[in-house]
């Protein structure tokens, strides 16, 4: 047991990494250091140097030994947990962030689609200019002193609906200067109906762009297929290259899917870096653990082994080109959120929540048409505030799994709708997806040991 849950310690990448979980210090140790950590809490230093002299010179023993003891003075190593009693979390409930479905409609026919094919097990609809309108001024008025302000465009797919999402850019640059706010506007498309003009929009406007393909032609035409069933990349491909070229250096992420289908996944991402694009992110499918494409817990350690796989390429790339993104491999290890972010995560049903074309409030896109999740609308304000207090309860402090984990305050419980779709229970961590993320965790940190 490690020290009681207060440090993890793997070997990944040719290095020994030790981090502290409570403070989040990260520690790139020698072998002989490792070794002592083995024995540091429970043993004397005399007994360490007869357990471990065989290995080691009893001078190296004594000196690695006050190293550590050091660290542990100074708070760096066996930290103890901050006592913050029950979780003070968004307490003036302010909302700074909304995904704004503007189409609930799409023209792809994805397997996996979590949205059944972009009408959220609805009919098909589209946001109107008065309901847009106002769920931005819904978001102002619930902001407080915040002043940035997150809007992301989504869907279904939002260029069915584009006008709109014209117009409400244009609206919200009116309501920043009444109201000093400012909107940072992001576009998540399927490319589809890119043309110049649109790229233009979006290039000169969006913060954020997620362009939605799924790796190679073979992967991505398996599962993201057009209405007339046939396969979207070759439609896709080229307008996303197009887009990215025109882009410069503001964000974007060309964002895949990985299922059953692909557990490779690391070739779909170095086959996006080898057409050129740079800023990558591969996601493993949210779905219901019965569907074909399903992760199983027998796909896991195949899974784990990929990563490691990737993040070895990953580190001889960034080598050579610093501009190479996996999103799953970044990670802040110097300006890292406070105690109470890390512990809530990603604010779902309580600092960002999802619009309807219709105006409904949800806790986040992939809760949007389960109507039990329905928290109120932009035009009468939050209603169901039990789902609201029951999201921002969802902390790892609440949920008994995560209590213990070593990556707590990396994952932050994980996701509310991972979880619900496996377990019926946003306060159940779904198991396979935690494995995922502990293994993502420990990668990025042996990259960024291998890069310093």
């Amino acid at each position: 047991m490690e020290s009681e849950k207060r440090i993890h310690k793997y070997s990944l990448n040719g290095k020994n990494i030790v981090l502290d979980i409570n403070s989040g210090a990260v520690h790139v140790v020698d072998d002989i250091v490792y070794l002592i950590l083995d024995y540091y809490k429970n043993n004397t230093l005399e007994e360490i140097i007869t357990l471990i002299r065989d290995k080691y010179d009893e001078k190296d023993i004594f000196e690695s030994y006050n190293e550590i003891k050091t660290l542990e003075e100074e708070g760096l190593l066996y930290s103890e947990e901050s006592s913050i009693g029950n979780i003070k979390y968004n307490e003036d409930n302010i909302i700074k962030a909304l995904c704004l479905h503007v189409a609930h409609d799409c023209n792809l026919r994805c397997n996996y689609c979590f949205a059944s094919q972009g009408d959220f097990k609805g009919d098909r609809s589209l946001m109107t200019l008065d309901v847009g309108k106002r769920a931005l001024e819904f978001l102002v008025e619930n902001s407080g002193n915040r002043r940035n302000l997150e809007v992301d465009f989504f869907g279904g797919e939002p260029l069915m609906n584009f006008e709109l999402v014209k117009e409400l850019v244009r609206y919200g640059r009116k309501l920043e200067q009444k109201n000093n706010k400012h909107f940072r506007f992001t576009i998540t498309t399927n490319g589809i109906l890119l043309d110049d003009d649109k790229i233009d929009f979006i290039n000169e406007n969006m913060d954020n762009v997620v362009l939605s393909l799924d790796g190679r032609k073979e992967i991505n035409d398996n599962m993201r297929r057009t209405i007339s069933g046939e396969g979207s990349y070759d439609i896709i491909f080229p307008k996303f290259q197009k887009m990215v070229n025109k882009r410069g250096d503001k964000d974007y992420y060309i964002r895949g899917t990985f299922t059953s289908y692909n557990l490779d996944f690391s070739k779909d991402i170095l086959d996006f870096y080898n057409k050129g694009f740079k800023k990558t992110s591969v996601e493993p499918v949210v779905t219901s653990p019965d569907k074909d494409y399903a992760i199983k817990e027998e796909d896991l350690g195949i899974i784990l082994e990929e990563y490691e796989r990737f993040s070895k390429d990953y580190i001889e790339i960034k080598k050579k080109d610093k501009d190479f993104l996996f999103f799953h491999f970044m990670i802040d290890l110097k300006q890292g959120p406070c105690l109470v972010k890390r512990a809530v995560g990603c604010g779902a049903g309580s600092e960002y929540m999802a619009v309807t074309p219709q105006g409904d409030l949800y806790p986040c896109h992939q809760f949007v048409g389960d109507e039990k999740f329905k928290i109120g609308d932009v035009f009468k304000g939050i209603e169901n505030t039990e789902i609201r207090k029951e999201f921002k309860k969802a902390n790892v402090y609440n949920k008994s799994e995560c209590r213990d984990c070593w990556a707590r305050f990396y994952c932050s419980g994980g996701c509310h709708a991972n979880a619900y779709n496996h377990h019926k229970d946003i306060m159940k961590p779904y198991e396979i997806g935690c494995e995922m993320e502990k293994k993502r965790i420990e990668c990025a940190i042996s990259v960024l040991a291998n890069l310093d």
